[in-house]
């Protein structure tokens, strides 16, 4: 493609990138062999915030990042938008694992995590539509209110009961007013922001810091330190030799790479966007505060108010997974979701009609087989990896780069010593199992949430595919 075809199909993954007041021109190739400190696989977010902070500590680092395709290309630049306190291990889940103080810790540090991204982007005059202004997690039906009373006895007994609050009808209604609601849980500690403007923006800082970032440069693969022998990133045409360390963030498309093709797998999550709303129809939705909004079903939807006056809404199980994790762009989007989405958005706000839709996207997030992020460090090889977000990942990647900076320069914070610190997940089953499992799954979280919706009967947790995805 010549520049004009790429930067078409750049800005067509996402209206994010779209709109994202960035040049999207690709930067230079790399076609040589070069020699740096640190090297890093992938341009979105876990790349980014890791050289950020390997500079804060030490800003004679030659740094150099490689990326595929664009700077944001993937999730980081088409994801909802949403900063959250949400882990992809839940509480409950933690509590089992890890013990209650320690589950307790890890909340508490996902909280500080939304903090350390608001506090970068006022240091560094970042223009990213930021609004600190919580979550709504709200329920349409009766019989899913449980679910919200269970949530708020599990916060109570990790004794964070004052960064939620359990909302009625009328108070929820307050807020935003959505076909059917009938109550809610407002997190505080959450925010909304426009993530294709923090990924560009981020790029451009670690720029200005000396980081060279290398754009339509195909990483093949990398090869492990050993004794005198750093590692390096092997290059369609060249490599990156890393004296310090070799980070690995290509996140959902490590899949296609032989070394993590069973530690992670690609699932599909869609969205789409209508165009600015009439006051009149704001008049009568209200969200005047841009509260980030999901509902307690299994699919797990999610929504924001843009600030330009738009709504999003998307889906994490946004299409079937695709044997043997293939991924293609013609997988971003699945018709009968996209069609799915637009039913749920007319049927939650009934001004809304099917002709005010202007833009569709998908991609994939990437998945291990815990549902649990995987943050490693091995001193002896001199790699580092984060990846497995499950949909977390614009909070969860800059929790991922302060993890590996401080393992990298061999400090002992209370971050390395998180409880998901240095987690290895089990290997997915091979094909053709995972396939079949995969579906399987998708297929039953759809039609309990169908159950749930038109007979009222909420999911109980004890039916297999509830099993399988409990995390």
């Amino acid at each position: 493609m010549d520049n004009a075809d790429l930067l078409k199909y750049h800005s067509s993954r996402s209206y994010w990138l779209e709109s994202s007041g960035d040049d999207l021109t690709p930067r230079p190739r790399l076609n040589e062999k070069i020699i740096v400190d640190v090297a890093i696989l992938g341009a979105g977010y876990t790349g980014l915030w890791t050289a950020y902070y390997l500079l804060l500590q030490n800003p004679s680092l030659k740094i150099a990042i490689i990326e595929r395709e664009i700077t944001g290309f993937g999730a980081s630049g088409r994801n909802a938008g949403w900063c959250s306190p949400r882990f992809s291990v839940t509480p409950p889940v933690a509590i089992e694992r890890y013990g209650s103080e320690r589950a307790r810790e890890l909340q508490l540090t996902m909280f500080d995590t939304v903090n350390e991204v608001e506090r970068v982007i006022q240091i560094e005059n970042m223009n990213v539509d930021w609004k600190k202004a919580g979550f709504l997690k709200v329920t349409l039906g009766e019989n899913l209110l449980s679910q919200l009373e269970n949530e708020m006895k599990t916060y109570r007994k990790l004794g964070l009961e004052n960064y939620y609050q359990l909302l009625s009808k009328e108070k929820t209604d307050e807020r935003i007013h959505i076909q059917g609601l009938k109550a809610s849980i407002l997190t505080k500690v959450s925010a909304v922001l426009h993530p294709g403007k923090l990924v560009r923006q981020l790029a451009r800082i670690v720029e200005r810091r000396g980081v060279k970032i290398y754009e339509q440069t195909e990483v093949l693969d990398f090869i492990e330190g050993e004794s005198m022998k750093p590692p390096k990133l092997l290059l369609t045409e060249g490599a990156v030799k890393a004296d310090v360390a070799v980070i690995i963030a290509g996140e959902a498309y490590l899949s296609q790479m032989t070394k993590f093709r069973r530690r992670i797998i690609p699932m599909y999550s869609s969205m789409i966007l209508t165009e600015p709303l009439s006051e009149k129809q704001w008049s009568t939705i209200g969200w005047e505060n841009r509260e980030t909004v999901g509902s307690n079903t299994l699919a797990q939807d999610y929504l924001q108010r843009t600030v330009d006056g738009r709504i999003l809404f998307g889906v994490g199980n946004g299409g079937p997974y695709r044997y043997s994790s293939k991924i293609k762009d013609s997988f971003d989007t699945y018709g009968p979701v996209i069609e799915w989405l637009k039913q749920r958005v007319i049927k939650w706000f009934p001004s809304i009609s099917r002709d005010q839709f202007t833009h569709v996207w998908g991609g994939p997030i990437g998945v291990t087989s815990d549902w649990t992020p995987n943050f490693q460090y091995d001193k002896r090889t001199r790699v580092a990896k984060a990846f497995g977000y499950f949909g977390q990942g614009v909070s969860t990647s800059n929790l991922a780069g302060r993890i590996l900076s401080d393992l990298i320069t061999e400090r002992k914070t209370l971050l390395t010593n998180l409880p998901v610190v240095q987690h290895s997940s089990p290997k997915w089953v091979p094909e053709p199992f995972r396939w079949i499992g995969a579906r399987f799954i998708q297929s039953e979280i759809e039609r309990l949430d169908k159950i749930s919706d038109l007979k009222g009967i909420a999911p109980k947790g004890t039916s297999f595919a509830e099993r399988l995805i409990r995390h």
